[in-house]
């Protein structure tokens, strides 16, 4: 008997309708995610009743964004990206058949003289445009400058890629320089341009510096031996605590603090490396986590010492050496000295070079330590326990020497951070900190030092670029705050970063130890999460 067999139903979907299912699917999502976020806000009125407001059309116009972008790249980008060469494997670099299309000499020179044109009549645009117009040309200055420096990366990569270290150092060091000459050049005074720069060097500069320093602290511990560490924020107020207490109580120098808040945070990360030696994962995690909040709860409730929650204030500045000092009324006054006209942007300046020899010191120390054996056994313990047990190596030493060495520069930031603040309060050295730090770790790559500043660039640049968008006020009303809104931007650029370089902005290592050349290991040579 015969039998005939019908050929199988094609089950497979098309590209648009996979597309679409995925609009939808991220259409849902998107609106689980954010209906208590946008949809719904809570205040109060005047008699400090809860009041629910309803933003329905903020929230759909969120959703069908979503759905759209997410609709659009399933049906067009995939397929456009599977074909295309994004970037050069040798150099992580994009070569000159993609960046060309997008970096061109007539759009460069476009740029360039809209950013020059909006920089100079910048003190002028609220009076002849308006303040609603004046904020979407900042917006449009602000990427056009942006777009003028990709070009030039872009033109002169291969020097840049030669000498990236020597040009990064060059450019954090004319920073402040470029920045008060330029505002000073604008404002056609240098005392009021001095003034103006107080903000770009203090929150673009020191403030991105001390998470760099963090940072590159904690890379030792996740990302050079492996131990994972939710508690390091607890180094940064030992350090910090220390300076405050000993300034106030005892008048003893900065230069003579900045050491001894070191000491005391390595002695603390000795003192939890003994608890957690056995422990790895995510109970080493758990521990540490609590370590942090320990010290955390100390300071608030040990009123008779820390001062509880009220913090310390009045903590003594940094001085020049103990030659020059940055307070009006001394004699040795730094304006007085060198005769120049009274300012506060003195002491910003200042500060910013001191963290910058800070964090140089921090990464000179962790590219020397990487090259010697203890570096190695760190590297070892990282990759493997087992083996590096196996291999005659005391892991108990190699865990405390982790511990301790990204505690003390822990401790040189906190000392750091309250001499600039001039108060410190438990409030400063929450667990959203250390998390922080974490994040910048992992997304910039577990050691890589050029990574995790570039991290550190994006995540802490991008919380302070968020505070300059007033024009956004004028698009979703006056009571619309954009930094309220960072951890939820920050939330889904990690998740972009994690999905495009799942081990952060640099994906390769290179070797401390080589037989005839040196060469990174591509990532996908490398453990997951690992850098």
């Amino acid at each position: 008997m015969a039998v005939t067999v019908s050929p199988e139903r094609d089950t497979v979907a098309t590209p648009m309708q996979r597309a679409l299912r995925e609009a939808l699917y991220a259409a849902a999502i998107s609106f689980g995610l954010f209906v208590l976020f946008i949809g719904l806000k809570t205040g109060q009125n005047i008699s400090n009743e809860l009041v629910l407001t309803t933003r329905w059309g903020l929230l759909a116009a969120v959703v069908i964004a979503t759905a759209v972008g997410r609709f659009l790249y399933v049906a067009y980008g995939q397929p456009f990206l599977a074909n295309q060469k994004i970037t050069d494997v040798a150099t992580g670099l994009l070569p000159a058949s993609v960046a060309s299309r997008f970096f061109q000499l007539p759009a460069f020179i476009v740029a360039l003289v809209a950013a020059v044109v909006l920089f100079a009549v910048n003190s002028s645009l609220v009076g002849w445009v308006g303040a609603e117009p004046a904020g979407y040309l900042q917006f449009l200055r602000a990427l056009s400058v942006i777009y003028v420096l990709a070009c030039v990366i872009y033109y002169f990569r291969g020097f840049i890629h030669a000498n990236f270290t020597k040009l990064g150092i060059a450019a954090l060091i004319l920073y402040p320089i470029l920045v008060v000459a330029i505002l000073s050049l604008m404002s056609w005074s240098f005392v009021g341009g001095l003034q103006g720069s107080l903000k770009w060097v203090d929150n673009f500069g020191i403030q991105i510096l001390i998470y760099v320093m963090l940072a590159w602290g904690l890379n030792i511990v996740v990302g050079l031996a492996g131990l994972l560490d939710l508690g390091y924020v607890a180094f940064y107020a030992v350090g910090a605590y220390a300076y405050a207490l000993l300034g106030t109580q005892y008048g003893l120098s900065f230069w003579i603090l900045l050491p001894a808040a070191g000491a005391m945070a390595a002695f603390w990360g000795v003192l939890l490396g003994f608890p957690v030696l056995r422990l790895r994962g995510d109970y080493l995690a758990i521990v540490t986590l609590a370590f942090g909040e320990i010290i955390r709860l100390v300071l608030i409730n040990w009123r008779e010492v820390t001062n509880g929650s009220a913090g310390i204030s009045g903590i003594p500045k940094v001085t020049f050496f103990g030659l020059m000092t940055f307070n009006v009324s001394d004699p040795n006054y730094v304006a007085k000295v060198l005769h120049l006209a009274t300012s506060s942007a003195y002491y910003k300046i200042f500060l910013y070079y001191l963290i910058l020899a800070l964090a140089l010191l921090t990464a000179f120390v962790t590219i020397r330590l990487r090259r010697m054996p203890v570096g190695r056994a760190w590297e070892a313990l990282r990759e493997d326990e087992i083996a590096c047990r196996s291999l005659g190596i005391n892991t108990t030493t190699t865990k405390l020497t982790a511990f301790a060495t990204g505690a003390m520069f822990g401790g040189f930031a906190g000392a750091f951070f309250a001499a600039r603040q001039g108060f410190v309060s438990p409030e400063s050295f929450v667990f959203l900190e250390s998390a922080i730090i974490l994040a910048i770790v992992v997304l910039g790559g577990m050691g890589s030092l050029v990574g995790i500043a570039v991290a550190a660039m994006v995540m802490i640049g991008g919380t302070e670029a968020l505070r300059e968008l007033d024009f956004l006020k004028q698009v979703f009303g006056p009571d619309f705050t954009p930094e309220l809104y960072r951890m939820l931007l920050f939330g889904m650029a990690m998740v972009i970063v994690m999905l495009w370089k799942p081990r952060g902005f640099v994906g390769s290592r290179e070797p401390t130890a080589f037989l005839k050349e040196r060469k990174a290991v591509s990532s996908s040579f490398t453990k997951e999460g690992h850098g």
